[in-house]
């Protein structure tokens, strides 16, 4: 896998070890756009890489180093996610200037660098998320046109689950104590349920909670074979 340098100013020293990623869309309307925002010193945002649509991996900021991509966030009692994790920004113009599907020479890209990233600092799958998973009042990245998917069938994220397990009949209260249980941030009781629908159930972002939702969730909170490892 090659990767080119391109530094961003914009990091400071971590406080947290390194137990996640973070996958971001950059939304901007070209990669240049994208980069040259990243690298400014007046955006305070960066990433530790950026993956373009035709498969070019930049390393912006050193692992070691803290990027600025999570904003306020949460995941599984994190508040300082940007201590946490790896950030990942791939090149898309989101839903502001044009969502579309992501190419097949970015995905390819982008799989080996999750792989390599998940093996050396030992990241569960269950901590491989997107921009949404951790900001669900702010964010919509990367997306329900990303390929969970594919990552999921190379133990890279957590798959959908497929087993036909029984709705378990929670009260919306308890859906929402389960749905914090397993990692989001609930206090906006709606954009925590389009949230988890984005990324386990992204045909239909209704924001309701149904017997389907709260099937995927519990088969999510089981132990393995569904275990997040």
């Amino acid at each position: 896998m090659t990767i080119i340098e391109m530094p961003s100013p914009n990091f400071d020293e971590r406080t947290l070890g390194i137990s996640m990623i973070v996958l971001h869309y950059t939304g901007m309307q070209d990669a240049q756009s994208a980069i040259d925002r990243l690298r400014d010193p007046a955006s305070k945002v960066s990433a530790h890489y950026l993956v373009a649509e035709d498969g070019t991996v930049l390393r912006m900021v050193a692992e070691d180093r803290r990027a600025w991509h999570a904003g306020r966030s949460r995941w599984r009692g994190i508040e300082d996610v940007n201590s946490a994790s790896i950030g990942i920004e791939i090149v898309n113009p989101g839903h502001e200037f044009g969502y579309r599907p992501f190419p097949e020479e970015q995905i390819d890209a982008l799989v080996p660098l999750v792989a390599d990233i998940k093996a050396r600092h030992s990241v569960t799958r269950g901590n491989v998320v997107g921009h949404s998973d951790i900001a669900p009042q702010r964010k919509q990245d990367p997306g329900e046109l990303f390929p969970w998917n594919r990552l999921a069938k190379l133990r890279l994220a957590l798959p959908r689950p497929n087993r036909n397990l029984m709705d378990p009949m929670w009260t919306d209260a308890g859906f929402l104590i389960a749905l914090e249980r397993f990692g989001y941030d609930v206090s906006d009781k709606l954009a925590a349920v389009v949230a988890f629908q984005r990324r386990f159930r992204p045909e239909l972002l209704d924001g309701e909670i149904d017997g389907e939702c709260r099937s995927i969730l519990l088969a999510l909170l089981l132990p393995k074979p569904q275990g997040d490892d």
